[in-house]
């Protein structure tokens, strides 16, 4: 009966949606933004995994060096022994350490503009850790906020050559048309797919570089207290 039916140029209706055929038979341009929008896919989940690897990372290296320092008796020799330690905990320590060296090297003190210092070098290594945990963090953000607008460029040219094919054969069937409306819609599916994952996935990390940030202005900031007390002596 099949062959039969075959014979007679009796076609079968696809039963579900195939993704791959849908691109082999999109036009150049949609392949193109459909092929763009899963490489941007790809990257996003790439820096999805690992960020969220590296900052789980940081997080436990920093809580225990935090946890030991506080409780070393001599910091310099504490930073000495671990100042290979690539944590933003080290390098706030590093940069505090080295300006309280510049400004108290001299005979006289000025002990006001040292602690002024140290607070801007503090603010300053903070701010340089955050900004480069969060360096990656745009990619998401212009994924989040592009990528849907790519899709749908690909699905109106698609919708366009779906039309203009209409005119070339004189034909308004349903079955002319809907190929490749299906192929040009799927490029804005493709293009959300890429887009929700990384609005929240940026949402989320910014909230956490956010909070990481916060704590480390704490260690910071009683890290400058203890000096401050040096001062005093």
């Amino acid at each position: 009966m099949t062959l039969q039916m075959l014979a007679n140029g009796v076609s079968f209706a696809p039963t579900s949606l195939n993704p791959v055929q849908l691109f082999l038979d999109a036009d150049y341009v949609v392949q193109a933004v459909m092929a763009g929008l899963v490489l941007a896919s790809i990257w996003t989940w790439t820096i999805i995994i690992g960020f969220s690897l590296k900052m789980g990372s940081v997080q436990r290296g920093c809580d225990a060096y935090e946890r030991e320092f506080w409780e070393a008796r001599d910091i310099d020799q504490f930073h000495k022994d671990n100042k290979g330690k690539d944590l933003p905990s080290v390098r706030v320590v590093a940069a505090a350490l080295t300006e309280w060296r510049r400004s108290t090297s001299g005979s006289a003190i000025d002990r006001d503009g040292t602690r002024q210092r140290l607070t801007t070098a503090l603010d300053g290594a903070v701010v340089a850790e955050t900004d480069a945990l969060a360096s990656r963090l745009n990619f998401l953000a212009t994924v989040g906020s592009v990528a849907p607008f790519v899709g749908l460029f690909g699905t109106v040219w698609g919708i366009m050559d779906s039309f203009f094919n209409i005119g070339a054969q004189q034909n308004s069937s349903l079955a002319v048309v809907a190929p490749g409306i299906s192929e040009a819609l799927f490029a804005t599916a493709i293009g959300l797919f890429a887009a929700i994952p990384a609005v929240i996935a940026y949402n989320r990390f910014s909230h956490r570089v956010n909070r990481f940030e916060t704590r480390l202005y704490r260690f910071a900031d009683r890290f400058h207290a203890s000096l401050s007390r040096e001062l005093e002596v």
